[in-house]
């Protein structure tokens, strides 16, 4: 009998579920000397109900790659299934970013349809992604708890006038409150019974540190986003003396690796999960991993001997799922085997430009499950009216991909449309706009006749920000795009460029040193001068110092504007047969030193 999870959940309590299964091979119930626990795995799956569009790039059997068509919530869901028959001693468990940055189907009802589906699939817990703040504390609550409550600029129970919350359980041991208890449990256990056998798995979920710098900041106010390794260091002595015999870690952080989804070299392996890894108690079995949208199985004791568990991601937007075994003695209760694959979850064929991407038999093919499949339908239905409706025409398509200079297209045209909005003195009177890439979601690929529809615009900035304008001196604005490479996470190897409206130009030589980077700022032509003020647009994200681009923060005479969504769409309405402007605002010259 499995013992469900029951709301509400007292914040710092430590969540117990039971799932026993007896043996069903006559006279083996006790002779067993070891049982074997099914984990299966996902991560950031974005609120991607629907088939991503995207191919995984799989072996094919007589050499060479298949691009085998993956994702979508009603084939993830069977394939789960499928899964967990194979196993009764299973969990399912998603490192994080679950909802946030979602496509329209799921952003538009604030993600409550991704929470039923997920619901439906029967999964145990999340680890609290950076993505699951971007409304704010008071909404994720809400995701957990349910109800109608308004916390946003969207309106809650549009669809569903009950929304049930999640069945699962959240977790994030590192985002600690003032008083110093955690948002979610930190930690949640399932036990194994096999005859008179028992195991006990204890999972601990943790949330990128970095969180603050990703997020608007005022919907973590009051939150302390802690050490990943320290936290979980400190918490495993607590599981083991609850008698947790197997310890994995669920963490939204990750790394990249420079070889295929499922390859167990571990080659390349790098990110910011590594020092997290080297610092990890080596009493962890399991860290399953997200946030870099990057798939791989790793056997980390091939890199850190002296951390020898298992390391695993599975990508993005439900393409793949990590089936992970785990074999432990039941007299010992100690693993003594583990083993790891990523599985496609293959459902659909689709177009792409002039190529198809077909169903591979080379790859088990998923069906739909039905009740999930008619739950998108239903949110589907009343989303098409605004999803098809047609608010301008591009005669190219405008691409989100860097440039050389870290430039976009598709972020510059976002700028101008939002330096549009706010130039007119009673809208602020703007002169500069700047847009950050991170906010930019999807490419915008106008149709055959040039149209472009207001679905292809929510993909594109899913986030619904504000637009706001701020009074900044050349000296801010400056010392503003030093940040870009030396401010948190973002680095010279890292940088987080940001894309410029029409007008403004400057460049930036990257054998400089820090504070000397930013040479040949002009607008108009005209070079900026420091001790003049100048009024700039950002959305509501940046001007709270999003990004780690605090000097948003120093911004004064602040007005508040319209949706950004809002803003692009009258730009396009307003410029009919728009052309993309070219990624030609910033020079990059020199090298890192």
């Amino acid at each position: 009998m499995r013992l469900r999870w029951r709301k509400p959940w007292p914040v710092g309590m430590l969540l117990m579920m039971a799932l026993a299964a007896c043996s069903t091979v006559p006279g083996e119930e006790g002779a067993r000397p070891s049982l074997t626990v099914k984990l299966i795995a996902f991560n950031d799956l974005h609120g991607n109900l629907e088939p991503p569009r995207l191919a995984i790039a799989a072996p094919y059997s007589t050499g060479g790659t298949v691009a085998v068509p993956a994702g979508g919530a009603a084939y993830m869901a069977t394939a789960i299934a499928a899964l967990k028959a194979k196993n009764p001693h299973h969990a399912v468990v998603s490192a994080g970013d679950m909802i946030g940055a979602s496509p329209l189907v799921s952003a538009l009802f604030l993600d409550e349809p991704t929470i039923e589906a997920v619901n439906a699939m029967g999964i145990d817990f999340n680890a609290v992604g950076n993505h699951e703040f971007d409304k704010g504390q008071a909404e994720l609550l809400r995701m957990q708890h349910g109800g109608c409550a308004k916390y946003t600029t969207l309106v809650p129970c549009q669809v569903n006038a009950a929304f049930p919350g999640a069945n699962f359980g959240l977790l994030a041991a590192n985002t600690v409150k003032r008083d110093g208890t955690t948002l979610f449990p930190a930690t949640g256990l399932k036990t194994f019974t096999q005859g008179e056998a028992q195991v006990t798995v204890g999972f601990i979920g943790l949330t990128l540190k970095a969180t603050p710098t990703a997020v608007t900041p005022a919907g973590v106010a009051g939150l302390a986003f802690q050490d990943e390794a320290d936290t979980a260091n400190a918490l495993i002595p607590g599981l083991r003396a609850q008698g947790a015999d197997v310890i994995v870690v669920v963490m939204h952080e990750g790394g990249t690796t420079t070889v295929g989804y499922n390859d167990k070299s571990c080659a390349g392996l790098s990110g910011n999960v590594r020092p997290i890894l080297d610092r990890l108690d080596p009493r962890v079995d399991v860290v399953i991993s997200g946030h870099t949208h990057s798939a791989y199985v790793c056997d980390y004791g091939q890199i850190n001997p002296a951390r020898p568990f298992l390391l695993t991601s599975a990508g993005q937007y439900g393409t793949l799922l990590t089936e992970i075994d785990l074999v432990v003695d039941t007299a010992t209760r100690k693993v003594t085997a583990r083993s790891a694959d990523n599985l496609i979850v293959q459902g659909e064929a689709f177009t792409r430009g002039a190529d198809t991407v077909a169903i591979s038999d080379q790859y088990p093919r998923f069906q739909k499950n039905a009740e999930i499949d008619a739950l998108i339908a239903r949110y589907r239905a009343v989303a098409a009216p605004l999803v098809q409706r047609v608010v301008g025409r591009l005669t190219a398509p405008a691409s989100r991909a860097p440039t050389p200079s870290r430039e976009s297209v598709l972020g510059n045209l976002i700028a101008d449309s939002q330096l549009a909005a706010t130039a007119p003195a009673a809208k602020g009177g703007a002169q500069i706009a700047f847009m950050n890439p991170g906010g930019v979601r999807a490419d915008l690929v106008p149709g055959a006749n040039g149209d472009v529809r207001y679905g292809q615009l929510f993909s594109v900035q899913p986030f619904g920000n504000n637009l706001v304008v701020k009074t900044l001196t050349g000296a801010q604005i400056r010392a503003l795009l030093e940040q870009q490479f030396a401010s948190g996470t973002n680095t010279l190897a890292t940088p987080r460029v940001l894309l410029p409206s029409r007008g403004f130009r400057y460049r930036y030589d990257l054998s400089r040193p820090a504070g000397a980077r930013i040479e040949g700022m002009t607008l108009d032509g005209v070079p900026l001068a420091d001790g003049k003020a100048y009024r700039v647009t950002m959305n509501s994200f940046l001007a709270s110092g999003g990004d780690n681009f605090t000097v948003f923060n120093q911004g004064t005479d602040v007005l508040g504007g319209d949706l950004d969504i809002d803003a692009f769409e009258a730009y396009l309405q307003a410029h009919p047969a728009l052309v993309p402007p070219a990624a030609d605002r910033i020079t990059a010259i020199g090298t890192v030193r």
